[in-house]
């Protein structure tokens, strides 16, 4: 056992400028797919006093098997895997890395959008077989149309601004929305599912919108509508998305996310046109790697410095 005090990441590897912020502790990764029992074992075996959190659901169990934990740090922006109400009646601080990886997810979800309207999976496909549609071929020209964002943080803001820049109107949804740039018309949710040629989801997973594109939505959405969701699986409906896509009132679907997570296989989804599916690497680029790891090393950080500090009057 080391003399060091331990933090836990949920993952194999953390960047290196993420680690030089934790030379104060000993670092211990749980593997690339850590199951719950994983999580146990691993608290019990270092009572770690803080947890950076990139893959599986830190539990009830798990923190009751690290009595030390102070603090629980998400890799990344949605804490929907963190059991948030253990975590508050532990006394244990839960912190998000908000915005390290805005850039790299709001650039997916346009290039989710742009697959979608352009059919470059499907064209592609059929350009290696031998085809060329140049005659029969019409995609969807997105200037002019209207995307509807539900979230407008750091990453629907930013995507707001790119479909901005190619001649969208741009309406958004988010009730804890304030100081909206002047090109994002913020409107009632029941205007997005009726007024939208695209929708966007970039907001997080909570019990209020869990499944919130679902039957009854979809079917007030305009015939054709594109859905793209870079942000948690478990806001769609996925057997009503699929009868969706299946009758034509959605056009494409582009999905990062899914209700679980590795996408079981086989999957209603897979094989299916209409469909363009990546595995929730909307936040996974070079950069993001680094900003997450470092914003979550520092938030992890100042929570277990803040509780090393003595109170005035008692040092």
């Amino acid at each position: 056992m080391t003399s060091k005090p331990v933090i836990i990441v949920t993952g194999a590897d953390l960047a290196p400028e993420a680690l030089a912020l934790l030379g104060d502790y000993e670092v211990a990764f749980a593997g690339r797919t850590p199951q719950a029992a994983d999580l146990v074992a691993l608290a019990r075996k270092h009572n770690p006093v803080g947890m950076i959190v990139r893959y599986g659901s830190v539990t009830a169990e798990v923190m009751d098997a690290a009595p030390a934990l102070k603090v629980i740090s998400k890799h990344g922006t949605g804490t929907d895997t963190i059991d948030k109400a253990a975590a508050q009646a532990r006394g244990i601080t839960v912190t998000a890395a908000a915005g390290a990886n805005a850039a790299a997810v709001a650039e997916h979800a346009l290039a989710l959008m742009l697959a979608c309207a352009k059919s470059v999976v499907k064209l592609d496909a059929r350009m290696h077989a031998g085809h060329w549609d140049k005659a029969t071929h019409k995609s969807l020209e997105l200037n002019g149309l209207t995307v509807g964002l539900i979230g407008l943080g750091a990453i629907g803001r930013r995507f707001a601004r790119m479909c901005d820049a190619i001649g969208m109107r741009v309406i958004g949804f988010d009730p804890f929305a304030a100081d909206l740039p002047d090109y994002i018309e913020a409107v009632p949710l029941d205007k997005i599912w009726e007024a939208s040629d695209v929708i966007s989801l970039q907001c997080p997973l909570t019990a209020d919108n869990k499944e919130m594109v679902n039957a009854a939505t979809l079917a007030r959405c305009k015939p054709g509508v594109i859905l793209i969701n870079t942000a948690r699986g478990g806001l769609i409906d996925e057997a009503a998305l699929f009868q969706a896509v299946q009758s034509g009132r959605v056009a494409a679907a582009g999905l990062d996310s899914f209700a679980r997570e590795p996408m079981s296989a086989p999957h209603i989804f897979q094989r299916q046109p209409g469909f363009v599916l990546s595995p929730h690497i909307g936040g996974v680029t070079s950069a993001a790697y680094v900003n997450m790891g470092v914003a979550a090393a520092t938030n992890t950080v100042a929570v277990l410095n803040s509780v090393r500090e003595p109170a005035v009057g008692q040092q």
